[in-house]
C-alpha cells in the first residue's frame, strides 16, 4: 500500500486515540492498541474508519515481547511495515514506594518501558531497510524532574527519555528520527482523580493558566512526524511553561 502506517500503542483514549485520529485525518493507515478496554478500543476503531483510512485494533499487552510480536506479525501481512512509531502505552501509580509490591513495579516498568523496547526492536528492522522511519515516545515532565509519590513513574519516563537519546544516536545514521514529548498536565482520564481544589491549585502553578489538550499533544507527534530530519534525540516539553 502507498500509504504510510502509523501505530500508536494505548490509543482506545486520552492522548493515544488524539494522535490516532490526527494520523487518519492526514490520511494515514493506522494501528491501534490497547490491553484491557475492547469497548473502547472499537469506538475508536469505528472514528478512525469514519474518515475513510484503514484501521487495525489489536487488544493486548505489549509489554510482553510475544504480544507485541504477534501484533507486529499481523502488522506485517495487513501493510508491510510501520513509517511511523508511537509509544504512548503507559500507567501511573501514585502513591509512597515504600507501600507499592514489587509485583506493582514490575506492572508500571513491563507497560510504560519494556513495552516501547518491544515495539522498537520489532519496528527498526523494515525502518532501517526503508533507510526511513520515525519514532516518537510520550513521556512525562516527571521523567525531567521526578515526582514525589510517583517514583517508579517518574523512573519509567525518566527511562525513556534515556532511551530516546541513545536510539537517536544508533539510528540516525539510517535516516530515522527519534523523539519525545514529555507532557506536563494534560487534561485526560488519568487526572480526573484530583478533587476541584487539587485542580485549581495546579492550575494556578502552570504558567498558561490551564490543562494542556490531547489535541494539542497530538498536533506536536503529528509535526515530529513529517518535519525536520535533523531534529532527533530531543526530549520535548510540552506543559504551558509548567516546570
Amino acid at each position: 500500500m502507498n500509504k504510510r502506517t502509523v501505530l500508536v500503542t494505548g490509543s482506545s483514549r486520552g492522548i493515544g486515540k488524539a494522535i490516532a485520529v490526527k494520523f487518519a485525518k492526514k490520511g494515514y493507515n493506522v494501528i491501534i492498541n490497547c490491553a484491557h478496554h475492547e469497548d473502547q478500543l472499537l469506538k475508536t476503531k469505528a472514528e478512525i474508519e469514519s474518515y475513510q483510512v484503514s484501521c487495525h485494533a489489536f487488544l493486548g499487552d505489549i509489554g510482553h515481547y510475544e504480544t507485541a510480536r504477534e501484533l507486529f506479525s499481523q502488522i506485517k501481512k495487513l501493510y508491510g511495515s510501520v513509517d511511523v512509531l508511537v509509544n504512548n502505552a503507559g500507567i501511573s501509580y501514585l502513591g509512597l514506594i515504600t507501600d507499592m509490591t514489587p509485583s506493582d513495579w514490575n506492572t508500571l516498568i513491563t507497560t510504560n518501558l519494556t513495552s516501547v523496547f518491544n515495539c522498537c526492536h520489532l519496528a527498526i528492522p523494515d525502518m532501517v531497510s526503508h533507510k526511513y522511519g520515525k519514532i516518537i515516545n510520550i513521556s512525562s515532565v516527571w521523567g525531567n524532574v521526578g515526582a514525589s509519590c510517583e517514583v517508579a513513574y517518574s523512573a519509567s519516563k525518566g527511562g525513556m527519555n534515556a532511551f530516546t537519546k541513545a536510539l537517536a544516536k544508533e539510528l540516525a545514521p539510517s535516516n530515522i528520527q527519534v523523539n519525545a514529548v514529555a507532557c506536563g498536565a494534560i487534561d485526560t482520564e488519568m487526572n480526573h482523580f484530583l478533587q476541584d481544589d487539587e485542580l485549581l491549585q495546579l492550575i494556578e502553578d502552570i504558567p498558561a493558566g490551564r490543562l494542556g489538550k490531547a489535541e494539542e499533544v497530538a498536533d506536536l507527534v503529528y509535526h515530529l512526524a513529517h518535519k525536520n530530519e535533523y531534529l532527533t534525540g530531543q526530549i520535548i516539553g510540552l506543559d504551558g511553561g509548567w516546570i
